[in-house]
């Protein structure tokens, strides 16, 4: 089944929600998947089977796989496959009705990718998917700066990006004066939106902004002053305070890194988000990563309890999108996938790199959830099982390119394999490194990727995204193969390439822009 996650442990309810629409532990001996299910039976051989919604703006939809237990169907042991449609405990009033999503089940082929893209071209119309967006080729502050990040850092790589192909020129979490504060700028950033916006449009880029919108911290001043815009941490029908929805250290806050969640169905929060989104595209940035943004999904008290988890994620990215305006590109990132067709143009479609190809186990900091920690494998793996949607549902973004030669445990072969992952796949190319330490063969390794990331992508844009022939494989996938050429068979456990073909290039794509 992919995309499963069995989350049965008595882990962090916090982190369920991360990753989880129904954030219940699963059923012992069961396997769950959200959205869609691919399946296939090793012990006939036989052709896949896919379970799939159509639609997933207005509820979750789990797919669930189980023995039968004492059914008046099934033999005891054999595998029942059930799809449920999750509400996430919505409230529905006497004689209210409410449309679900339809389930789509398909078989008959032999290929998990004819099924795959069948569903997701059905998807694609039912929630009018927006995938026509440039390829992006672009630069991000996140992985060399982190929070730490200056003005004099973005300034002093700006200063370099003649000598790069970047489209975009994306500042990333650290500029912002509190989490929730996205209009002021903190004492590290002399300048104001606007200034940084102008910077980065005369070194004629895109200007790209960070935000993890649906979050506040408990000290910011949006949360200061609305306290009622937060959703509520309700424990059987007591009010306990405001709804914490993620934490992180490094932010701050006043509650040891803990962040609260903002109430997407309060109308004046909905008024709030438009008109953020509105302001940083007027400051300049028309390219925004909206991070963070299951955190409407999780459990909790709500102004409106008739709104199921995802219709709460959609209205925020609705909001966005109104503020934003229809020629803004969004890339949703920590989104639940099913929630956002047809509103954002790009996804984050897996966890973190990092300069570190895995993880040793007792490098696991939850039980059961290792594969989610930051780690070039984890990214890898995700990329290749999740090629097909690319151009069907949106443009997936693999997420950053390692480049650098210092700094990093990723050894030179595994960052080559991570680059031509992402060049097969067709996905967005993006560069996270002081520009200052990246040499020639740097840029010789961006320059494949976005020549053979071109070549696939327009293999992509005509219904043909790169495909992952051993899907559904036991362990985790290594190959990844483009119709325009590009073949990638990589070992999943070091990183080595055991074999690479680039394919066709286009003809002059070495530059992203084309200056």
């Amino acid at each position: 089944v992919t995309g499963v996650q069995t989350c049965a442990l008595p882990i962090l309810a916090l982190l369920r929600a991360a990753h989880h629409a129904d954030q219940r532990p699963a059923r012992p001996g069961e396997l769950r998947s959200e959205w869609v299910a691919l399946l296939a039976d090793d012990r006939t051989e036989g052709a896949p089977l896919l379970v799939g919604f159509v639609g997933g703006a207005g509820h979750d939809g789990t797919v669930r796989l189980a023995p039968a237990v004492g059914t008046a169907g099934p033999r005891d042991g054999d595998p029942v496959v059930w799809a449920e449609a999750h509400l996430g405990g919505c409230h529905l009033a006497a004689g209210a009705e409410r449309p679900l999503h339809p389930v789509m089940v398909a078989g008959g082929s032999t290929s998990a990718d004819d099924l795959l893209g069948r569903w997701a071209e059905t998807v694609a119309a039912d929630g009018r998917a927006r995938r026509d967006a440039p390829y992006q080729v672009g630069w991000c502050s996140w992985y060399q700066y982190f929070h730490d990040i200056t003005e004099a850092d973005l300034r002093a790589n700006l200063a370099l990006a003649d000598q790069w192909p970047f489209d975009v020129f994306q500042l990333d979490d650290g500029f912002q004066a509190a989490i929730g504060d996205w209009l002021e700028t903190n004492e590290r950033f002399p300048s104001d939106l606007a200034g940084l916006a102008d910077a980065i449009q005369a070194a004629g880029r895109t200007p790209g902004l960070w935000l993890a919108p649906f979050l506040v911290a408990p000290d910011s001043d949006t949360a200061v002053r609305h306290p009622d815009w937060l959703a509520r941490h309700v424990v059987d029908g007591e009010d306990r305070g405001p709804l914490r929805t993620w934490w992180n250290p490094s932010w701050g806050g006043g509650r040891g890194g803990a962040m609260y969640g903002l109430d997407t169905t309060h109308p004046e929060v909905a008024a709030h988000l438009e008109a953020v989104a509105a302001a940083v595209v007027e400051a300049g940035f028309p390219y925004l990563k909206l991070d963070f943004t299951f955190s409407p999904s999780v459990d909790g008290g709500y102004t409106d309890p008739a709104r199921t988890p995802a219709e709460r994620v959609r209205a925020g990215f609705d909001a966005l999108r109104r503020g934003a305006g229809d020629d803004a590109f969004l890339l949703g990132c920590g989104v639940p996938l099913a929630n956002v067709v047809g509103v954002v143009d790009a996804v984050r479609i897996g966890p973190d790199v990092a300069p570190v190809w895995s993880l040793p186990p007792d490098q696991e900091i939850v039980p059961g959830y290792l594969g989610t920690q930051p780690a070039t494998a984890h990214a890898l793996t995700n990329t290749l099982t999740r090629s097909w949607m690319h151009r069907h549902l949106w443009l997936n973004d693999p997420d950053c390119l390692m480049l650098r030669t210092a700094g990093t445990d990723l050894e030179p072969e595994a960052a080559r394999t991570w680059a031509r992952a992402v060049a097969a796949s067709g996905g967005m190319a993006l560069v996270s490194d002081d520009l200052a330490l990246l040499d020639d063969r740097s840029r010789a390794l961006l320059d494949e990727v976005v020549a053979v990331g071109r070549a696939s992508d327009d293999d992509a844009r005509r219904g043909r995204p790169a495909s992952c022939p051993d899907l559904l494989a036991p362990g985790p996938p290594g190959h990844l193969v483009s119709p325009a050429g590009p073949a990638l068979d990589a070992d999943p456990a070091t990183g080595a390439t055991r074999s690479w073909t680039p394919g066709a290039m286009t003809a002059g794509s070495g530059s992203g822009s084309g200056r």
